[in-house]
């Protein structure tokens, strides 16, 4: 019986803080260790992978998977010229495809998890939407991308604060009066104090010892890692202890602070000249950074 592949979700909690171009060279950085590895582009409403990529958008993809019937996802994989490396287009020819509905969402998520290869890295779309936030909770080391900049950390708790709500949620679903009091905690407007997720199950738990048992194991499960990308100094990293215990007490999530990859010019001429970085600039200290963070996803493992 073949190994399940890795599956490794890619998000952040903003626009314009590299995650594409990471999720695209991460997939490369893979591929090129030897090992099997799909590219899949989920950020629906707004894929764009394949620029990064270095491939054309002129192939079908999710989009027609979920807007065609009769269309088979395995049978839209695509080769890129890469060796070991193979990509599955988004919704880049299909328009209207950001909000998809629950069945479509519970299909393809089967359908991915179906997919043969050692890795399959998903760019999903920045934001915290539902789908983004279900498609991140198919694995539990989920990658998030994020910078330095105030705005980008606010919003990278932000997503944490929202996956590990809407998480919470799905373990209460089946009672209506315990999810009611989830999403009214939830609610609950910032002047009267924010709300912790311990103390969010200790109410659980005064209606359902079995729930708030569920939910704790839930969070114990879950530890993101978290890649700072577009990095000014080394220096900035002082601030990860002061985060990861803001994330321990507020969302009783551990994190694993995973890489650093400095800002470098390149990526932006490598954009405009429609390269793809890794194969062109190989020995760019982003192309570096981006290696040594696969290197630790493969001895993670």
């Amino acid at each position: 019986m073949n190994k399940k592949a890795t599956i490794i979700p890619i998000a952040s909690g903003k626009g314009g803080v590299g995650k594409t171009v990471f999720a695209a060279n991460l997939s490369i950085a893979l591929a090129k260790l030897g090992y099997p590895t799909v590219a899949v582009d989920l950020d629906l409403g707004g894929s764009n992978l394949y620029s990064c990529l270095g491939i054309p958008n002129n192939y079908p993809g999710i989009g027609d998977y979920l807007k065609v019937r009769n269309v088979k996802l395995s049978d839209l994989i695509i080769q890129t010229g890469i060796p070991n490396l193979k990509f599955l287009p988004g919704d880049g020819k299909m328009p209207f495809t950001a909000n998809i509905s629950y069945n479509h969402r519970i299909a393809l998520l089967k359908e991915i998890k179906k997919i043969s290869s050692g890795y399959i890295v998903l760019d999903l779309g920045a934001g915290t939407v539902f789908n983004t936030l279900n498609f991140f909770a198919m694995s539990p080391r989920g990658i998030i991308v994020t910078t330095f900049e105030t705005p980008s950390i606010m919003n990278f708790v932000m997503f944490l604060r929202n996956f590990i709500f809407r998480a919470i949620s799905s373990v209460v679903s089946h009672d209506k009066k315990v999810l009611s009091m989830v999403a009214a905690t939830f609610r609950r407007p910032t002047k009267s104090g924010p709300v912790t997720v311990s103390h969010l199950i200790d109410k659980i738990a005064e209606k359902d010892h079995r729930l708030a048992s569920k939910a704790k194991e839930l969070c114990d499960y879950y530890r993101p890692r978290i890649v700072f990308n577009m990095g000014d100094h080394p220096d900035e990293l002082k601030i990860l202890k002061k985060l990861s215990n803001t994330l321990k007490h507020g969302l009783s999530l551990e994190v694993d602070h995973f890489g650093y990859i400095p800002y470098d010019d390149t990526v932006r001429l490598v954009a405009k000249k429609r390269e793809v970085l890794l194969t062109s600039h190989p020995e760019s200290i982003v192309s570096e950074s981006i290696g040594r963070i696969a290197d630790r996803i493969v001895n993670c493992e």
